[in-house]
This record gives structure tokens, C-alpha cells and sequence, in this order.
């Protein structure tokens, strides 16, 4: 996957791991293995790791400058942040440090995955309006709040590196990387507690109203194209989050985001509708406009308009 590193050399795996992670030490004394990093870019924001060390090293760093985000395949794993201590054993998915905290770890014999996320995309992607709570989205403990959350999580991460990140005619597509990237996103927000604001006041309920929903469709029907989110719909409508959401729901029955992939659908038919059945196929046109997997995208076009997208694409 992506760019790998493969080495022996301690020094040399700190290196890597500080470059991509933060600033950070090894102490490995007396300890030989191997050492495998991979790396994969999803998007500008969102990153996927498998890390595997074959040997028993201490760690300690001032700082993350991302989110890590961790399912232990196997080994051992212990963080000591904030003068408290996280075990964590085979098949537990946790939240690994929160940025600019510092930390120290020891790991034994561990083989990861990591999803490495921007910090600040949680905050353009949560529910709720920053601005509302004055305070940016962050997470507030580091396991899951339940095992069910848990495999959600891990079932996203599988379904989007497999599905997304380790098709090139998929990853290559910026909407798809962008819509997978939130899917994740928006998953290890449902799967760790935070602080993103979700109630309603009574200004949201005001501000739901026609003329904010007019704002927000001329916005998504306009940059359709583009990779746009909800904060995006509602500072185009001059709105907090929570109030284009209510304007949908109260006058559409649907979310801004539900608006906008009826949007794309209707466009990804028009493109099937003059489109050559010699050059292009459905799983490409469905990927221009940001629909992660074809059979999805073929059922979600089956239900809108009572024909399979292969009918249309042979109409031409």
C-alpha cells in the first residue's frame, strides 16, 4: 500500500515515524528486529498506516500533530499520557494520544492499523457549528463508547481501504477520496466521545426556514462539482450547521448532505444519458461524482429512476 519503509535500523525508524506522526524518540537498546512502515494517502486529510515491529521498544515524544487513530492486530501496546496508563491488547481499537499532548508508549511485537487524520477535520465535519460552542471539536476519552462502536469502526476502515484506497480508478477520483474521507470521519466521531455540540436552539429553529434553505440548494446546486460539506452549505446560507439541518429536514424531509447526493445522482444520470458505451462505463461516471461503490450507487439510481444506470448508459 502506498509508500513502504523497511528497515532494521532504530534511528532511522524514528525518523520516519516522527516526520509522519510528530516529534518522537526510540529507545530499543538490546533489541533486533524488524522494522515495516506503509503508508497510504486516502486524501490531503486522511491517511492510512500498517506498522509492524518485530521487537520491544520504548517511545516517547512531545507532541502528535494528527490524530492516530488504532486497531492492534497483534502485540502489545501501552501509552502513559497525563500520568494515567492505557493497556491495549489484540483487537482493541483506541484513540492514541490527543495533539500536542506528550506521551510515552512501549510496544511489543505490534502489528497496527492507523488511520492518520487531520486534527482539524473532525471540526469542518461534526454536526455541530463550532462557533455555537467557542470551543473546536475534540475528542474527550480514548476508547470507543461501546463494542458495537468499535466494529463499526473497524468495518469503516475496512470498507473504505478496500473498496477505495486500494482501487486507483476509485482513490484517483478527488469526490470519492473527499466522501470517504468524511465517511471515516464521521464514524470515529460516532465511535469516541467528544465535545461536538448537537442540541437545537431555539435560533437554529428560527434560522431553519425557507429563504436559509433557498440559500443552501443554490449553493449545492452550484458546486455540485466540488468537494463541499456541510459547514460549507451553511456558511453559504449564513447559518450555523444545526440550522440548514433543521431547514432540510422541516422543509425537504431529507439532510443538506442527502440533498446534495440527489444532486450528484441526477448529474451522474445526465453524464450516463450522452455518455459513449464504448469509452465509459457506470463504475467510472459513478466515481466522478463522488459515489464510493457502484453497487451502491447502481441501487441507490435503480430506486430514483426505476432503470439500472447500464439501461441508460446503452440508450445513448
Amino acid at each position: 500500500m502506498g509508500t513502504v519503509f523497511e528497515t532494521t535500523d532504530i534511528e532511522y525508524a524514528a525518523h520516519i515515524l516522527s516526520s509522519s506522526y510528530g516529534s518522537l524518540k526510540i529507545d530499543g537498546r538490546g533489541q533486533h528486529g524488524a522494522v515495516r512502515l506503509a503508508q497510504a494517502a486516502l486524501s490531503p486529510s486522511v491517511r492510512f498506516d500498517h506498522n509492524s515491529f518485530a521487537m520491544s521498544f520504548d517511545t516517547t515524544g512531545t507532541r502528535l500533530d494528527v490524530l492516530l487513530i488504532g486497531h492492534l492486530r497483534s502485540g502489545r501496546l501501552a501509552y502513559h499520557v497525563d500520568g494515567g496508563e492505557r493497556l491495549y491488547q489484540p483487537g482493541d481499537v483506541f484513540l492514541a494520544v490527543s495533539p500536542g499532548h506528550p506521551y510515552a508508549a512501549r510496544s511489543a511485537d505490534t502489528d497496527i492499523d492507523l488511520a492518520v487524520i487531520d486534527p482539524a477535520l473532525p471540526g469542518r465535519l461534526a454536526s455541530a457549528a463550532p462557533s455555537r460552542t467557542g470551543q473546536p471539536v475534540q475528542f474527550t476519552r480514548s476508547d470507543p463508547v461501546s463494542p458495537r462502536a468499535a466494529r463499526q469502526w473497524q468495518a469503516t476502515y475496512a470498507y473504505v481501504r478496500d473498496t477505495v484506497l486500494t482501487r486507483p480508478e476509485a482513490n484517483g477520483q478527488p469526490l470519492v477520496a473527499a466522501t470517504a474521507s468524511r465517511l471515516l470521519v464521521a464514524t470515529a466521531l460516532a465511535t469516541f466521545p467528544n465535545n461536538a455540540f448537537t442540541d437545537t436552539s431555539a435560533e437554529d429553529r428560527r434560522d431553519g426556514s425557507p429563504p436559509t434553505l433557498r440559500r443552501a440548494v443554490t449553493f449545492i446546486d452550484e458546486n455540485a462539482r466540488r468537494d463541499i460539506t456541510v459547514a460549507d452549505i451553511a456558511d453559504a446560507a449564513h447559518v450555523t450547521v444545526r440550522a440548514v439541518q433543521v431547514a432540510f429536514q422541516r422543509h425537504m424531509d431529507t439532510t443538506p448532505l442527502g440533498y446534495l447526493r440527489q444532486v450528484r445522482l441526477e448529474h451522474a444520470r445526465q453524464d450516463l444519458a450522452i455518455a459513449d458505451p464504448g469509452t465509459q462505463t457506470v463504475t467510472a461516471i459513478a466515481y466522478r461524482w463522488g459515489f464510493t461503490s457502484s453497487s451502491r450507487f447502481a441501487a441507490r439510481y435503480l430506486q430514483a429512476y426505476g432503470v439500472a444506470p447500464s439501461h441508460t448508459l446503452r440508450q445513448c
